[in-house]
Parts: C-alpha cells; sequence; structure tokens
C-alpha cells in the first residue's frame, strides 16, 4: 500500500553510495585543476590547501562553511599565537608611561604600520584609526564630514546599509544626497581614456528642506563626498577604482546631469567585503577614507576595524567630543581645552582595544604567508567553477534552474548570488534553501545582505514593490521569501582562503539533489510504498481514535497531557495563553532560547492555577488564573493577528528570567480582544487562521499527528542509520512534534488527505499541512539540551512540497459559535474523517 496521498518535489538521491561519489569527485576535481591548477590551492606556499585544511581547521570536518562575506575564520595556529602572546607578555593601558602600557603603545604602533603596508599607503600621506568596526569607522566619516548646504552625498546603489547611513548626517545638515548607478567600460566599449569606460546615471535628489538648495557662486567652496564598495558584498562585482581619480577630477564629466557636482570631492571606498582579496592599492588610488573590518580579513579578532584617512583630508574633519586620550590638557571649570595634534589620537576617543589590536599581527603573519594575490586567485577559481556550475543547470523541461546575479560585470569578487525556479517558472523561497543547506551541514547567507540598493536593482523592486512588501509586513530577516510572486532576497555563497573544491562541489551538489527535476524524478516523486505486517494491515482498516490530548499554556515551554479538557473558541482551553517576552520585545521560543525546552506546565482547573517549574529555580511558581494577578495592559501585532496583553508583577518576571537565563516577561492574551489583521493585500503572513480568534500560536487553533505516521518516520530513520551525537538510533516521539492532538489508526499520512473531521461529536477543519522548521531537531533529554539535523533532514527527503516540509495536520474548531463551557474533548472518542461518520 502507499503511505501518501500526496506527491512532493524532492527527490531523495542519499542512495548513491559512497564509492560512486567519490569517483565522482576525484574525476569532477580532475577537470577542475586542469582549468584553474595554476590558482587554486597555494601550490608556492609553505601549506597547500589540504595541508592548511587538515591542521589548521579540523573543526570543519562536518561543515560546508561558506559565508565568508559575512565573516571568515580563523586559523588554530594564529589563536594558540594570540594565547601565547597574551600569556607572556603583560600589556597596560597604552594612555600611561609604564612598561607595560609602553608595550601596548608598541604593539599598537606597529599593528597601525601593517595596516597602512596592508593598503600599500605611506604613513606620510595617510593615517589609521582604529574602530569597533567598519560601520563604526563609517559613522565617524558621517558625523565629523564638514557638511554644508551646499555639500552632496553621492552614493552608488551597490552599498551596504552602513553606507547609506551617511545620508542622515548629509541630509540633516542640509547638504543633498543622491545615488547614482554605474557602468564600466564592459558596456560601454574600452577607451583609451578612463572617463570615457564610466556612465553614472543619477536618481531622484534627496533634500530635508528647501533651504538646503545651495546659493549660487557658494557651491564652488563646498566639500562634497563619493561613497562605492570595492566590491559588492550582494553580487561579488568589483568596482574599477579608477573611479577615485575621475570623480576627484570632477564627476560632471561622466555624470548625467551636471547639478550638484560643484565644489571639491572627497572619495569613500568600503573595502569591508573586497579587501580580503583585492585590497585598495593606495599608492595608485588615492581615496580620502578607506574603511574595513579585521574578522572580514582573518577571522579573528572580531569587534575591531579601522578608517585608513588621508592626512589632507583628516584636517578637514569636524569633530565636536572630546575624551580620555584625545585632549593633551582640559580645565575642569572652564571652557577650555586643547586637542592632542596626532591624527589618531585626535579621533580616537577612549582606551583603544589594544589586546585585540595586538592580535592583529599574527592575522597578518596568515596572509603575508599566502599573499593577498594568491588568496584572490584561489577563491576566484572556485566562485567561477560554481558560477558554471549553477548556469548550466537546467529541469527536465529545458528551463534553466538558476538566475544569477552580477555575472554580466567585468570582474567579479568570490561571491556567487542567485536565486533558483522550478520547472513551471515559480521561485523556490530563500528561506527554504537555507534551511535544506543547514540540514545538509551547509552554512550560507539568504536574504539582502544588507544592501537594499542592490537587492532592488538585480531582484528588479520598484519602488512600488518595495513598499507593498514593508506594508505585508516584510522585513530584514524574516521568513517572507516570496511575495506578489518575486523573490525578497537571494542566496549568497562566498569563499574564502581556506574554503576547497570538495566544499564548492558539495554545494553544487547540494543544488542538483534538491532543486532539479529531472525526468527520473518521476518516480523519486511517488510515495514510497510500506510493507506491513499482517496485523499493521487489520490496523490500518480499524477505526482512527484520539490517542492523547496536550496543552501548552506557555508558548514553547513543555506542555501536559490529560485525558480531557474543555474546548473554547480559541481551541483548546489556555492552550498558548501566555509568552514570554524579551527586553527588546522579541518574542522568545525554543529555536533561539532553548532553556525554553526545561520549563514544565501544568493546570488544576479545580485549584484555578497554573504551576510552573524549572530545574533552574527552586521554588515552583504558580498563577493564578483569575485575572486579578495581572497589572498592565498593551496591545501586540504578531504574525497578523493583534492582541490585548497584560503583564505580571515583577516577582513572576523574575522567575521566568531566572528560569532562561535572560531577562524577560510573562505576558497573558485577554482572549475576548484578540482579532485577524490582514494586511493591504490581503497576505496573511505565517497565521493560514485569519478567520478563527486565537492564542499565542503561529498558524491554527490545533496541531494533529498520528502514531502512524511518526512510526514510519522513525523506520525511515533507522533504515538510513541516523545517530544521535551520543551514538544512539535517533528516534523520536510524537512530543517532539508539540502536537495537541495524536491519533492512532489508519496508514501513515492518511491526515494528509482529511480536509475535516468529527472527534466525538466535535466539528474540525483541516488548514493542511504542518510547515516543520528546525524547532523539531531540539531535544531535552536528563535536562540537557541538545539540537540534531534530525529528523528534519530526513523529513526534507519525502516530505517536501513549495517550499515547506510537512508534517502533521492544522485543524480548526468549528463550533466557535455555538461553544459552551461544557464542551471537552476526550481521549479515546473516535475520529470520523471527511464526514465518514457511518
Amino acid at each position: 500500500m502507499l503511505v501518501a496521498q500526496f506527491h512532493f518535489s524532492l527527490r531523495n538521491r542519499n542512495s548513491k553510495s559512497s564509492n560512486c561519489w567519490k569517483m565522482n569527485m576525484e574525476s569532477e576535481k580532475e577537470q577542475f585543476l586542469k582549468e584553474y591548477g595554476s590558482d587554486y590551492g597555494y601550490p608556492n606556499s609553505p601549506k597547500n590547501i589540504d595541508e592548511i585544511r587538515a591542521t589548521e581547521f579540523k573543526r570543519l570536518s562536518d561543515t560546508v562553511y561558506l559565508d565568508h562575506a559575512g565573516a571568515t575564520l580563523y586559523f588554530e595556529s594564529q589563536m594558540e599565537a594570540v594565547f601565547k602572546d597574551l600569556n607572556s607578555t603583560v600589556y597596560g593601558n597604552p594612555h600611561s608611561q609604564s612598561s607595560c602600557s609602553l608595550a601596548s603603545e608598541d604593539v599598537v604602533g606597529k599593528a597601525r604600520q601593517q595596516v597602512l603596508n596592508f593598503f600599500n599607503a605611506s604613513p606620510r600621506e595617510y593615517s589609521c584609526i582604529f574602530t569597533s568596526g567598519a560601520t563604526a569607522a563609517l559613522k565617524l566619516v558621517g558625523e565629523t564630514f564638514p557638511w554644508s548646504n551646499d555639500s552632496s552625498f553621492m552614493y552608488s546603489m551597490e552599498n551596504h546599509n552602513s553606507v547609506l547611513g551617511i545620508r542622515e548626517y548629509a541630509l540633516s545638515k542640509g547638504a543633498a544626497a543622491f545615488a547614482v548607478d554605474i557602468e564600466e567600460g564592459t558596456h560601454l566599449g574600452k577607451s583609451e581614456s578612463p572617463k570615457s569606460n564610466f556612465k553614472l546615471t543619477q536618481h531622484r535628489v534627496q533634500r530635508r528642506s528647501e533651504g538646503g538648495v545651495p546659493k549660487e557662486g557658494m557651491a564652488g567652496s563646498a566639500y562634497n563626498l563619493f561613497a562605492f564598495p570595492s566590491e559588492c558584498n550582494f553580487s561579488g562585482r568589483k568596482f574599477d577604482l579608477d573611479l577615485v581619480k575621475i570623480i576627484k577630477e570632477g564627476p560632471e564629466r561622466i555624470l548625467e546631469s551636471a547639478q550638484c557636482c560643484r565644489g571639491c570631492w572627497l572619495v569613500l571606498i568600503d573595502a569591508a567585503k573586497g579587501c580580503a582579496t583585492n585590497p585598495p592599492d593606495l599608492s595608485k588610488f588615492k581615496a580620502d577614507f578607506v574603511v574595513f573590518s579585521f574578522y572580514k580579513l582573518f577571522g579573528y579578532p572580531t569587534g575591531l576595524g579601522a578608517l585608513i584617512v588621508r592626512n589632507d583630508a583628516a584636517k578637514l574633519m569636524k569633530k565636536t567630543y572630546f575624551s580620555g586620550g584625545t585632549v593633551a590638557a582640559a580645565i575642569a571649570d572652564v571652557d577650555f581645552f586643547k586637542r592632542r595634534e596626532g591624527v589618531e589620537e585626535f579621533f580616537e576617543d577612549g582606551t583603544i582595544s589594544f589586546l585585540s589590536i595586538a592580535a592583529i599581527q599574527h592575522g597578518f603573519k596568515i596572509i603575508n604567508m599566502l599573499t593577498t594575490s594568491s588568496i584572490s586567485r584561489h577563491t576566484a577559481s572556485l566562485a567561477a567553477y560554481v558560477r558554471n556550475k549553477l548556469l548550466a543547470l537546467k529541469h527536465e523541461n529545458g528551463e534553466f534552474v538558476c538566475t544569477l546575479y552580477g555575472v554580466l560585470s567585468s570582474e567579479m569578487g568570490p561571491t556567487v548570488s542567485f536565486n533558483m525556479r522550478r520547472p513551471d517558472g515559480t521561485w523556490y523561497g530563500y528561506r527554504e534553501v537555507e534551511k535544506l543547506a543547514t540540514l545538509a551541514g551547509i552554512q550560507l547567507r539568504t536574504g539582502c545582505f544588507c544592501n537594499p540598493g542592490a537587492c532592488a536593482k538585480y531582484l528588479c523592486l520598484s519602488h512600488l514593490d518595495l513598499l507593498s512588501n514593508i506594508e505585508a509586513g516584510h522585513v530584514c530577516w524574516d521568513d517572507r521569501d516570496i511575495l506578489n510572486g518575486k523573490p525578497t532576497g537571494a542566496v549568497r555563497v562566498s569563499f574564502g582562503y581556506m574554503s576547497t573544491f570538495e566544499d564548492a562541489m558539495k554545494f553544487v551538489n547540494f543544488v542538483e539533489n534538491n532543486f532539479v527535476i529531472l525526468s527520473s524524478d518521476r518516480c523519486a516523486l511517488q510515495p514510497i510504498p510500506i510493507c506491513l505486517p499482517i496485523e499493521g494491515i487489520a490496523k490500518a482498516a480499524a477505526r482512527h481514535i484520539l490517542t492523547s490530548i496536550t496543552v501548552y499554556p506557555i508558548k514553547s515551554c513543555g506542555g501536559f497531557s490529560v485525558d480531557q479538557w474543555p474546548l473554547t473558541s480559541t481551541g483548546l482551553l489556555h492552550d498558548r495563553e501566555w509568552i514570554l517576552k524579551s527586553t527588546t520585545g522579541e518574542i522568545l521560543t525554543q529555536k533561539k532560547v532553548t532553556e525554553m525546552c526545561n520549563i514544565s506546565t501544568l493546570i488544576d482547573l479545580n485549584l484555578g492555577k497554573l504551576f510552573v517549574e524549572s530545574p533552574r529555580c527552586k521554588e515552583k511558581l504558580q498563577i493564578e488564573l483569575k485575572s486579578s494577578s495581572l497589572v498592565t495592559e498593551d496591545i501586540m501585532d504578531i504574525q497578523n493577528h493583534r492582541y490585548e496583553v497584560r503583564s505580571y508583577n515583577n516577582e513572576v518576571d523574575i522567575w521566568f528570567s531566572k528560569a532562561i537565563g535572560r531577562p524577560c516577561t510573562l505576558l497573558r492574551n485577554s482572549g475576548s480582544q484578540s482579532h485577524s489583521c490582514i494586511d493591504k493585500n490581503g497576505s496573511r503572513g505565517i497565521c493560514r487562521d485569519v478567520g478563527a480568534r486565537l492564542n499565542f500560536v503561529n498558524e491554527a487553533q490545533f496541531l494533529l499527528v498520528s502514531e502512524e505516521s511518526i512510526a514510519d518516520l522513525n523506520s525511515r530513520l533507522k533504515s538510513k542509520g541516523r545517530r544521535s551525537n551520543g551514538g544512539h538510533t535517533v528516534q523520536v516521539g510524537a512530543m517532539r512534534f508539540r502536537p495537541n492532538l495524536v491519533a492512532s489508526g489508519g496508514e501513515p499520512y492518511a491526515e494528509d488527505g482529511w480536509s475535516n473531521l468529527n472527534i466525538g461529536g466535535k466539528s474540525f477543519m483541516s488548514l493542511g499541512g504542518c510547515n516543520r522548521c528546525q524547532m523539531i531537531n531540539i531535544s531535552a533529554e536528563a535536562g540537557e539540551v541538545q539540537r540534531f539535523s534530525e529528523p528534519l533532514a530526513t523529513l526534507a527527503g519525502y516530505r517536501r512540497a513549495k517550499g515547506k516540509i510537512l508534517f502533521g495536520i492544522l485543524l480548526r474548531y468549528e463550533n466557535n459559535a455555538k461553544t459552551k463551557s461544557d464542551t471537552w474533548i476526550h481521549v479515546g472518542e473516535e475520529i470520523f474523517p471527511n464526514g465518514d461518520r457511518h
């Protein structure tokens, strides 16, 4: 008999033997080395890439790390050298004259010189100002730049949000701000003149007030700023650094509009993404400001970056605040202070992070050993291989799978950004890709990568599209990856100095195995037949029975099972009626706060109390169900539902804060005040049950799973040899899925075909399958919380449809208007699906 009643769009190719995989890998690598062998693997370095991975990155044995644009990784020997240095040298506050302080001053001075050498910048012309990162360096430029009503801030569309933030300083000072699209020689035809190889298309000029319009004859003395990245962190597009000289000489020669182009132009390069493989050579491209972060270069330290500033430009910067370390003298009760004369001392407020600065010398040793030119060639070869492979992928019907972004540019960095389509032309959501990649041990990045201009440009999102998405509730880092039929972001893989061919090939195989539909998949898409023993067949023909009822009073905390329980217009009485909220307003769940697994709950209806226990708290918490203990009221919008919520006194919040190890607040839904709210586009967001009154559930009032479906899943886990961290075969119980109702009887996944059901005379409507997430991979045993890849990885192999991994069904209680206080649901009641009562 067949175990499923619908088809899923994922083929399961895990049946390939390891020998076939190795043979394919060897053959593919041989072809790769024929084309890229001179560039790949550091053949002229003391260690080649295979030796580097074997000795310095043992922690990557089960991980394919492809988010080097976000943060690259550090050598093991690099960290050993850092700890050895800190354990053998006493570094003191550099704002002193002791020997320990002089040691810090010495290491900081050497670090500044290393940074300048890295960018080939003369200390006579440039200074290195340490900051907490590239963002802090950009902020420093924005707040100290000599803006005026006659100034302009021009920036490329493809810029990080941290660069766009400078716009706020410019506009607040009356300056104009505008974005430009940059076209380079590849599209325009090569010319001997660099100016002829560029075209800047200006977007609308932004101003905060009419008073900011430049006055005739005054704009010539204004200072203007142009900002662009050396490499786009969205697409990997590299920008021609000849732009520096052209803009400084006068951008009106390459701009379509000469408005706002008068005055003196200074240039800022955001090298945060590009510096790891192609740091700007400041002896050739004399930018006024360059910003970057060290963790993008060699992984450690984090929280440290630098602003490389041309000394002449530093003299123009207007700094108001002074602090310890930036003044030579100050008088407390008189308006007098004298700043220090050095550029670094002038801008580095307070004590710099001297221990982190001491660590960067060990990172530069790695870069110098490999050389940036070799790193650039190595990473470029891997990116080119992946681009070519993705561009060649086709579905069975001949349609291309991948749409790559930025490929037409003349030169690309080691970043591949793309989206994928199904054979029918609809888009795969990037969250689906990220979820499956995580299960496969591949770490990549999805979204817009804090680059809204590049995102809108490459995804062809108009202002109307962007505003519509925002009105629909879409924000950075949410799960709304497809809106109005268009992707809201992309998938990005990026390579670093320790990336290998094996990483690249595993990623390509992951894409092929999960997103390319071929003719051979017709069989793979069919449900897998299960041979049942005789008693199993008899059971399949037996009645459907309700075997378990579970109530979860506090969202994402433990529930309790009962033999019978009242039904209300929101579902089971008191189910998900409470939530925990962080001090920042975030609704807390086990996904981020796994300690919530260990919080157990119980409601005694006779006593009218909710009992809560945690291994972190000595005393059991008792909460009266009557609302007299609630103190404040508020309105909250969560997943397109609006709730009237009430909070408790500090004693309750302190208990829960101790239980989960972070400050939080317990909130209760007032119930009768909750109602659905649909956005202007009619979008329901994550919640499907917009027609019912809900407590703090994600999608619907009830979740039902069947014992037979769980048994089938466990048989698959066992057959594949899935094991936990302790080496035991992975097996899951019904409670791993946090169901309200558990049914038995019938075939596995029979519930998929239920459109409605009757349980003991109570009617329920099915809202479809429940989309599962990483939360079902969290297990709490003996008070210890662990994360696994299972069972979600196995479910993804045969329960995936249209971007969702489905298990269990969502239900809505249909007797809302007729609900009585004595309407109960009981374990043992018979379930009649699809109106089949007789």
